[in-house]
């Protein structure tokens, strides 16, 4: 990378700097109306979003992406609506700046305050989803943050026509236009830089595949909020209802195979493996699913004659994205929550059981972002949760867990009001 390409970084690094400052103190009012501005924008230029969008998957298909990150990278109109739809959803949320977390009067008569203030500029690293660039501008917008957006080289032109409406749209709505940037570059050094930037940004937030993530999260001077790898198990207990295991795994599975909350491993207690398996396995032969089995699982494929290959350890550890199921049977919930514990990313697993006992066992013993009993991995999701778009789910332990709606891109701060109070 050039000087004059790091230069051009630095520049919008303090052109969002400078814009996070006029956002810190706009009204939820003039937010809410230049959200709708840039959703009606989007639609209204929507043939111009499609044509960008078309050439970037020319290039993606003629490099032999595959077909679930050219799912990934699509933008159709259909799908353009559906993004400028989530925008007017946010504008209809509650804003999280100022809200009174806590607010007490000591006996000396000090007002203590802590409210909800925005991070400040927010940097966004992500791959292949264009939607992405939208629905994170939206929440950093609502939440009085400036948005940095570095999206993959891939989504390129579709991300530039993106930000470009967006930006008109602020202006249109009296906000400052570099409130909402595209990161320049498509080089790996434009991210390192980006990286760099500590005092500029305030935080950092990966949202991809794992060899991004941990290049992000091991490289950057920048605050990181750790996102989103998947390996999320699906674990039919003894005590499992056999339809509901079966409903609740084939969704969690095949629903979206490139989503990081679809279903990557499935094990099953061997007290049931015989009445459940031959079921669940020709459900997954009919959905096209091939199995990375365990020996006792290759018993049941071979009667199922479903698509089998022995596990791996690469296997266990594997977020698919695709129609390929890890699987193996186990002896125990223990032996359950051990073979999670081990291989689990920290986003979501789901117990299907019947046993309250078995539930809240599981529901203690396993360390996820998410826990699901008897319900869809699938429901992973700022929008299931009734937050409105996610800027992603965060897989870590600090500032933020789960999906990260509008109250997790805030910080808080403490106002204390005196009358001439001193200390003594």
């Amino acid at each position: 990378m050039t000087d004059s390409e790091l230069l051009a970084i630095r520049q919008v690094c303090e052109q969002a700097r400078e814009a996070s400052f006029s956002l810190a103190s706009t009204s939820r009012a003039v937010k809410d109306a230049a959200l709708r501005t840039i959703a009606d924008a989007l639609e209204a230029n929507a043939a111009t979003i499609v044509t960008a969008n078309a050439t970037d998957l020319d290039r993606a298909r003629a490099d032999g992406t595959s077909d679930a990150l050219i799912d990934r990278l699509t933008i159709t109109p259909d799908r353009l609506k559906a993004i400028a739809d989530a925008l007017r959803e946010v504008a209809e949320l509650p804003d999280p700046i100022g809200e009174v977390i806590r607010g007490y009067t000591l006996p000396n008569g000090l007002q203590i305050r802590q409210l909800r203030v925005p991070l400040g500029v927010v940097g966004m690293i992500y791959e292949a989803r264009p939607n992405v660039t939208v629905d994170a501008a939206g929440l950093c917008l609502k939440s009085g943050n400036a948005a940095l957006l570095r999206g993959s080289s891939s989504a390129y032109e579709t991300n530039v026509a993106l930000v470009a409406v967006m930006q008109d749209g602020l202006e249109a709505a009296g906000l400052p236009r570099h409130a909402i940037q595209l990161v320049p570059g498509t080089s790996h050094e434009s991210v390192k830089h980006l990286m760099q930037a500590r005092g500029l940004v305030d935080v950092l937030i990966p949202r991809g595949g794992a060899g991004l993530i941990k290049s992000v999260v091991e490289g950057s001077l920048v605050p990181v909020i750790e996102t989103g790898v998947g390996n999320c198990h699906v674990y039919v207990d003894a005590d499992a209802d056999i339809d509901k295991a079966i409903n609740i795994l084939i969704n969690s599975k095949t629903q979206r195979v490139s989503v990081c909350n679809a279903a990557e491993t499935l094990l099953v207690h061997a007290d049931v493996a015989g009445e459940f398996l031959p079921k669940a396995l020709a459900a997954l032969k009919d959905k096209g699913v091939t199995i990375h089995g365990d020996a006792a699982m290759a018993n049941f494929c071979s009667e199922v004659g479903i698509d089998f290959a022995p596990a791996t350890e690469d296997d266990w550890l594997a977020e698919y994205y695709s129609l390929d199921l890890a699987a193996g049977v186990v002896k125990s919930i223990d032996e359950a929550i051990s073979h999670i514990r081990r291989y689990t990313s920290g986003h979501t697993e789901a117990i299907v059981s019947d046993s309250v006992t078995a539930t809240q066992y599981f529901v203690a013993q396993v360390d996820s972002a998410a826990v699901m009993v008897n319900a869809s991995t699938r429901f992973t999701d700022g929008g299931e949760f009734g937050f409105g778009a996610e800027i992603g789910i965060s897989t870590q332990k600090l500032h933020a867990r789960g999906p990260m709606g509008l109250a997790e891109l805030t910080s808080t701060k403490f106002v204390v009001t005196g009358d001439g109070h001193i200390r003594g």
